[in-house]
């Protein structure tokens, strides 16, 4: 999907504590403004506490055209639980090295947010999750995230049991240190490190990936994105958590029940012009440095 269309007003946030964010935010709000452009900021808070309900609020209407995210994979994670819902192309400008999402060098964002006005950068629409936690039939916490849901034990609990339902049909027990439920888009992370796949993020589907399972023919399975996921907490569930995205958690206790489907809203990511996803992949996953340094020895 092109766009090509001149602002009335866009977001801006930037990463939580980080001085040269806040600094770059304010020069590239002075340069919105000055072309008659309204700006909305954020800075994007610390992960919120565990055991909390929490609808994340923000200050960023959902009559923007579009947000631009100071930071990192991090910080455009968070951007995306807040904004998601409202379907706002976003635009990540990383700070420090490559990301996944914020693929885009600081030394180009001027250029780029040149081209997003010409319409030479294209979106990228990326399938999000909803997650409920039941707890004796009511709904506890509620959450829509880009990378992951992960159900994990602590450092010192026992393995865990977790009976899981694909559309109300029983898979199976997994015996395992925990779960992990990922979008094509968070496959590159927790879900690599457990053995997973990496897919390619535009698809439709979603991952099941067991954390050190018990059982060794507990592979993880793509499933389709049509699929309602339940999982219930067995008899061992002490210390056990939810996480959305590695930022937000929720304990969670016997007999509780977690509900994933796919989200409503897809995440509108903007498309860097200048970086393949497979030059990301190569980069980030140092792929055929071991080879080349062998040859160029």
């Amino acid at each position: 999907m092109q766009m090509e269309k001149i602002p009335k007003s866009v977001g801006i946030i930037f990463k939580h504590d980080f001085e040269p964010a806040k600094r770059e935010c304010q020069r590239l709000k002075d340069w919105f403004m000055e072309r008659g452009i309204k700006v909305y900021t954020e800075e994007m808070t610390s992960s919120p506490a565990l055991n909390q309900y929490l609808e994340e609020e923000t200050v960023i209407p959902d009559t923007a055209d579009w947000v631009v995210v100071l930071g990192g994979d991090g910080t455009l994670l968070g951007a995306a639980r807040k904004i998601g819902r409202y379907g706002l192309p976003i635009l990540g400008i990383n700070l420090g090295g490559l990301g996944f999402l914020t693929e885009i060098p600081l030394k180009r964002l001027y250029e780029d947010i040149e081209k997003l006005i010409t319409g030479e950068i294209a979106v990228e629409a990326r399938l999000m999750l909803q997650a409920s936690i039941l707890r004796n039939n009511e709904e506890k916490c509620r959450f829509s995230v880009l990378n992951d849901v992960v159900i994990n034990k602590g450092a010192l609990a026992r393995i865990i049991d977790l009976r899981v339902s694909i559309d109300g049909r029983f898979l199976t027990t997994f015996r395992a240190d925990g779960l992990i439920i990922s979008t094509p888009t968070g496959s590159t992370g927790y879900n690599l490190s457990a053995g997973g796949p990496i897919i390619y993020p535009d698809l439709d589907a979603l991952i099941l990936a067991p954390i050190c399972p018990f059982t060794l023919t507990h592979r993880p399975i793509i499933l389709s994105d049509k699929s309602i996921i339940e999982i219930e907490m067995g008899e061992n569930s002490e210390q056990v958590t939810l996480t959305f995205d590695g930022q937000v958690g929720f304990d969670l206790i016997n007999k509780d029940r977690v509900v994933i489907s796919k989200s409503e809203k897809k995440l509108k990511l903007i498309k860097s012009p200048g970086q393949d996803y497979f030059d990301i992949l190569r980069t980030k996953l140092k792929w055929g440095e071991s080879s080349y340094n062998e040859t160029n020895r």
